[in-house]
């Protein structure tokens, strides 16, 4: 219901924005009304600025001695991104393979980039890797499985698939001739298009320091408290489970904390970042870390890609996993690649992970991805 609500909301702005243009256009008559239409026009393309991104390809995978294979459209992405004066603007995103993922204002308060306040849906600020954009990361599956797990990209039965995003409001800014930037979200904690579960809110505090040239040093941290949405279950389907922490029942609030320490390193031999994170939900601990990285092969626009990732989803009860990363990713135009992987995991879950009877197991699984990415701004 917020969902078909939004849309006509959306709709009716739409149209109620070239009604009026239309009405402008009629207004006039002759030269006048012509200057006026181009120097409208004019001023309408200064301010906004459209982008967008489409990612698919073909995945091969064997586990558990069966193999599968499918082709998939993963994303078809388009934002707008309107400069409404000097210090506001506002940002609408929408993917066109899901649901409306992104909008918000923001406001900068100080003359300088030293203050700026955001409100409305974006990407939650924790961990190094989640604010990026899944076209600038190397690895095919995008996230490592530590910050998918705890930024709520979609693993996390708990929370379910809420892209790393939720509403709320952020203040933000760089200082230090931008060698520092920081950032403070108060979030619902629930995720994308969804009002709060409970009475408590996400409070999220990032903080970046580069100290040297293609540096940039990133530390988060979350204080939180979760609303399950696992299924409440009936008298014909059971309830709902997390094979990963089967001690949080279907809509009970328990702890939700995380921290994290990374680093990101640029220049023309080597891209490289990695992190370590943690978390806590209700009894349940949670760690792990990775590498990954880029080298040109002989010229820029053709790269080797490796991944080392580690993450125990509950230390308690041993459901650790080891995941390595090998491929090729050639840059035919600007943003626009196309990408080779093999990916090898140590431990995979046999059904939905918010099923009683998934298992998760200590079992080899590999996978050959190959991926088409074109993207303009």
């Amino acid at each position: 219901m917020e969902k078909k609500i939004f849309a006509k909301a959306t709709l009716a702005v739409a149209l109620a924005i070239f009604s009026s243009t239309a009405a402008m256009g009629q207004s006039k008559k002759g030269k006048d009304s012509t200057f006026l239409d181009k120097k409208w026009v004019q001023e309408l393309t200064e301010r906004i600025q459209l982008h967008g991104y489409a990612q698919g390809g073909y995945n091969f995978t064997q586990q558990d001695g069966k193999s599968q294979n499918t082709f998939e459209l993963k994303r078809i992405l388009f934002w707008a991104n309107a400069q409404i004066n000097d210090r506001w603007s506002f940002l609408f995103m929408h993917d066109f393979s899901s649901v409306v993922q992104e909008f918000y204002t923001d406001f900068r308060v100080t003359k300088n980039n030293a203050l700026t306040i955001r409100l409305g849906q974006f990407k939650n600020g924790l961990s190094l890797e989640n604010p990026l954009s899944p076209t600038s990361m190397e690895a095919i599956d995008v996230y490592s499985e530590g910050v998918t797990y705890l930024t709520g990209c979609g693993s996390d039965p708990l929370m379910g698939v809420q892209y790393g995003r939720d509403l709320g409001l952020a203040l933000f800014g760089e200082t230090n001739n931008a060698k520092l930037r920081y950032e403070l979200q108060v979030m619902n904690g629930q995720g994308i298009n969804k009002k709060d579960g409970n009475r408590f809110k996400d409070v999220i505090a990032r903080i970046e320091y580069r100290p040297i040239k293609g540096l940039n040093l990133v530390a988060t941290g979350q204080i939180g408290q979760g609303h399950s949405i696992l299924a409440q279950g009936n008298a014909l389907t059971p309830a709902g489970v997390s094979v990963y922490n089967p001690a949080i029942a279907p809509g009970e609030n328990y702890k939700r904390h995380r921290w994290t320490a990374g680093f990101d390193y640029k220049c023309k031999k080597v891209k490289l970042h990695g992190e370590y994170l943690e978390g806590y939900d209700g009894p349940t601990v949670s760690r792990g870390g990775y590498i990954t990285g880029s080298v040109p092969l002989g010229r820029p626009d053709l790269e080797f890609v490796g991944s080392y990732d580690y993450f125990n989803f509950n230390t308690s009860l041993g459901r650790d996993q080891h995941k390595a990363i090998a491929g090729l990713q050639y840059w035919f135009y600007k943003k626009c690649r196309v990408q080779l992987q093999y990916v090898y995991k140590s431990a995979y879950i046999t059904g939905k992970s918010d099923a009683a009877t998934t298992q998760f197991i200590h079992g080899n699984n590999h996978a050959l991805m190959c991926q088409l990415q074109v993207r303009f701004n």
